[in-house]
């Protein structure tokens, strides 16, 4: 075999371990763990004012800070974007997460969680499961999406490696995006600014400028 072949072939096998580990952490690692922590408060938020501005993916991004906000929580599901577009760039993961007696019951209640296309979805096999936590919109009303935008690269990366079943502490803002290329091309996000509110516009927009994790 000679020089240049084995060149390729070495270069062939990095590509295939590169693509192995990527995959592990993207599909297996995230799958974290599935608990039910009890007495988790609702989240509190306050009137804020202010925001900050910069460029991201050829944007001229601009955050207005709704909301102060801080929510304790357990983690039941996350979900990473790694797109090029601007809506993966700023927030590369979403969280699903919960309180109070959905929380409480997570580990007792199979809520089939799920993620992507920026939606938390779950359903349980019977709707009698969820008679304990008071029922569809009280599983609705204890449990939200986020949009985790991080501050900057130390929130970053302690949010990437928060896992389900991590016991959560956010502080930040929940905040509405208006950004704009210089070809006119815009970008939006409004946040939800109530724990009452479903569908489509109802997640939290979220972001966080300190995090603290019991994965214990």
């Amino acid at each position: 075999m000679n020089g240049s072949k084995v060149k390729n072939t070495i270069g062939f096998i990095v590509c295939l371990l590169i693509l192995a580990v990527l995959a592990y952490f993207m599909f297996f690692e995230d799958k974290g763990v599935r608990r039910g922590i009890k007495g988790i408060p609702e989240p509190v938020q306050t009137e804020a004012s202010g925001g900050t501005s910069f460029s991201k993916a050829g944007y001229d991004v601009n955050i207005e800070y709704k909301y102060s906000y801080e929510i304790e929580a357990l983690v039941v599901h996350t979900h990473k974007y790694g797109g090029t577009g601007l809506g993966d760039q700023l927030s590369p993961l979403d969280l699903g997460l919960a309180w109070g007696k959905v929380a409480e019951y997570n580990d007792k209640i199979d809520f089939h969680w799920s993620q992507g296309n920026r939606w938390l979805n779950w359903e349980t096999d019977s709707y009698n499961d969820i008679a304990v936590i008071g029922g569809e919109n009280e599983v609705m009303r204890q449990a939200s999406n986020n949009h985790i935008i991080p501050a900057d690269t130390s929130v970053k990366r302690k949010v990437m490696k928060i896992r389900a079943g991590d016991r959560v502490r956010l502080t930040g803002y929940l905040v509405n995006v208006n950004a704009e290329k210089p070809n006119g091309t815009t970008f939006w996000w409004n946040s939800s600014t109530s724990r009452d509110d479903t569908g489509a516009h109802a997640c939290e927009v979220f972001y966080v400028t300190k995090v603290e994790v019991d994965n214990n």
